[in-house]
This record gives structure tokens, sequence and C-alpha cells, in this order.
């Protein structure tokens, strides 16, 4: 793309607060931005893609990659690993492109032990009940699954002073106009 080497964002929040909409609605806006895709033991949800949305592997494999420090990070999460591939990220860098991490906040923290410079947004919603609203929506967990990430994200939120910026998504063009100009103000200043 450039011979620039591009930016890594950390982008995180709780479940349900719409990471995966407003990254959509970013992606389609500025086409410097790449998504990592990250790799998980979790059964595929309607309409995801392996290789797009995640890379679906088993947890023989996921643990092979991290026995082979294959991963910036990795959490488990709900009975499933998460992780995000260095390689793969690496690669998009050294192509010049803005890669966000859209990882969960365990893997946040463990990414920005790491990487302490690196550009830090966290997602919140704009109350605890409108994100128990988004969970429902969804359809896709029992009770008790709602009632955990709902516990969850109350225990995430308190790290949120943690990152650089935080954005609430209440509003989805407010929030990815706000995002974009992070972006775009983070990298001229670091011209």
């Amino acid at each position: 793309m450039s011979n620039k080497r591009g930016t890594l964002v950390l982008y995180t929040g709780s479940s349900g607060v719409g990471k995966g909409t407003l990254m959509e609605r970013l992606l389609e806006a500025d086409k410097s931005i790449k998504l990592s895709v990250s790799n998980t033991t979790r059964k595929p949800r309607q309409g995801e893609i392996d290789g797009v949305h995640y890379n679906f592997v088993t947890e023989d494999e996921f643990v092979d990659l991290i026995n082979k420090d294959g991963y910036l990070e990795y959490a488990k999460y709900c009975e499933n690993y998460y992780g995000t591939p260095k390689q793969q990220v690496y690669d998009l860098l050294d192509d010049g492109y803005n890669v966000f991490l859209e990882i969960e906040v365990q893997g946040g923290l463990q990414i920005m032990e790491k990487y302490p410079d690196i550009l830090s947004i966290f997602i919140l919603p704009p109350s605890m009940d409108s994100l128990e609203r988004r969970l429902r929506r969804r359809g896709t967990e029992d009770e008790e699954t709602i009632q955990k990430r709902l516990a969850k994200a109350e225990e995430e939120i308190q790290f949120k002073d943690r990152y650089k910026y935080n954005v609430v998504n209440g509003d989805l063009d407010v929030a990815v106009n706000e995002i974009l100009d992070i972006l775009h103000k983070e990298i001229e200043s670091n011209k």
C-alpha cells in the first residue's frame, strides 16, 4: 500500500457494545484500515465466515501456536480461546496499513503491557441497560450466557481509564467519525 509503516490500534470494549458494527463502518470509510483477524476456538455464529470474522481453529491448533510464541496476545473468555496471530499483524503493518486489533479487554491489557505506546481505544455502551438490550437483540445466547456477559462487561468497563481514548457508541455515525478523527490526529502527531 505504501512505504510508510502503518499504525497499530488497540480497539476494545465489552461484549455487545457494537465493536463489530463500528468496525464494518470504519473499514468502509477508510481503506488504510485493516482488521486483524483473531483466532478462536469458539463455534461460528450464524453469518460468520472463517478467515473474515475469525480464524476458527481447534483447541489443539490454538495451543500449538501458543507454544510457538505465535500470538501478540491470547486469552480464554467464556470457555473459549481468542488470540491475535503475530505474523499476520506484522505483514499488514509493513504494507502500510493501520491495523486494528479488535480484542477483548483481558487481551487488550496484555497488549498494553507489551506495547505501552500503542494507540488504544475503549468502546463504551451509552448505559448498561442499552448494553443488555443489544445482547438480547442478538438472539445468539441463552439467558445464563447473557448474564455472564453483563457481569463481565461491568468488570471490564472498570479498565476504561487505562486506554488513551474512550468512545461511547450511542450514535453509530458519531462514534465512527470520532474514531477516524482519533486515528488521523494520532498519525499526524507521529509524523
